[in-house]
């Protein structure tokens, strides 16, 4: 399986709903705190080209937002995109 990472904070509610639903998926992540760690703001920026939290990707590949992560999800190709 590849590897999940999220850059999140701990208030944002679409951060938690993204770290409940990966966690009910039994997938493993990992979470890079940008409220724990602001340095890694401008990394997360980089890489996804947005400011927004939560972002997530799938190896190295940008999936968005929760709402990203939710519709791959419904159309059946998160479970692809995690096992590919």
């Amino acid at each position: 399986m590849r590897k999940i990472t999220m850059y999140t904070t701990g208030s944002c509610p679409y951060c938690i709903m993204a770290r409940r639903f990966i966690e009910k998926k039994g997938v493993e992540y990992f979470d890079i705190r940008i409220d724990l760690d602001p340095e890694r703001r401008d990394e997360m920026e980089r890489r996804s080209e947005r400011s927004s939290v939560p972002q997530i990707f799938v190896d190295e590949v940008h999936i968005g937002g929760f709402d990203d992560l939710q519709e791959l999800e419904f159309d059946g190709e998160l479970d692809k995109l995690l096992n590919s």
